[in-house]
């Protein structure tokens, strides 16, 4: 089953109650909640009651989008215990991480191990807790290219371990697609926009049907509920997000 849903941060600007009766009248099902702003990092009781809102509402918490960085962040002061203790007090399912912050084409040997071994370490304390991990798949990471990114999942062979995906910005359809279809045993959600052809343009998800239509017949054929989780609109304008949600809604349903 597809599911429509929201990542918080595309209003970083609005109050969890005002994101919540957002995505119920844009007809969504899900939201994953953000570290920084609406599930800050180590407050379990904002995240209970985040949680228990959410619930309330008869929506489903789809992640934890945290900002924790594999390799880097214990050693910048954010233990991944208060990101897992947060996705706990939450209900998130899985719990978002960024690949590092070195892009793929400077990570030597060494740092692709670092990353690799903090992953895995993560991975198994989450598991005790029936949490998944999910790589963002993002640029200056080791997600920024196909190649990366399936080497990393192959140095981090985890049945606790899936990764988002998102289309590159930039790239040809078939270098989108040849990067969707290798991740697809392994992914969990999807994080849905239409930039084109650079993080600076974004248009009108309705623009992109082209490209959706084929990733949406991928995703589907993989037989796994996922999320798809709309993520930051033209203009952060919440008439364009109605817009967008609703021609998400279209396409799950057709």
């Amino acid at each position: 089953m597809l599911t429509p849903g929201l990542v918080s941060v595309t209003f970083r600007q609005y109050s969890v109650d005002e994101i919540i009766a957002i995505v119920t009248r844009a007809g969504l099902k899900s939201i994953e909640w953000g570290g920084d702003v609406h599930a800050p990092h180590g407050d379990t009781d904002r995240a209970s009651e985040v949680r228990r809102k959410t619930e309330a509402a008869g929506l489903e918490v789809a992640c934890y989008g945290s900002y924790y960085r594999l390799g880097t962040s214990e050693e910048d002061g954010l233990r991944f215990d208060d990101v897992l203790q947060t996705a706990r007090a939450l209900g998130a399912p899985h719990i978002r991480v960024w690949a590092g912050n070195v892009s793929s084409g400077e990570a030597d040997e060494s740092y692709r191990g670092k990353v690799a071994a903090d992953a895995l370490r993560i991975a198994g304390q989450a598991a005790e807790h029936e949490i998944g991990i999910a790589y963002e798949f993002h640029r200056n990471t080791l997600t920024d290219t196909n190649e990366s990114a399936l080497d990393l999942l192959g140095r981090t062979e985890h049945p606790n371990i899936t990764t988002l995906w998102q289309p590159p910005n930039g790239q040809p359809l078939e270098y989108c697609v040849e990067g969707l279809r290798a991740v697809l045993p392994r992914m969990s959600n999807v994080h849905v926009f239409h930039w084109w052809p650079t993080n600076k343009d974004r248009n009108p998800l309705d623009a992109g049907y082209g490209r959706w239509k084929t990733y949406l017949d991928l995703i589907r054929s993989t037989g796994r509920d996922h999320h798809l989780l709309m993520e930051f609109v033209n203009d952060n304008d919440p008439e364009n997000f109605l817009a967008d949600a609703a021609t998400l809604r279209s396409w799950i349903e057709g």
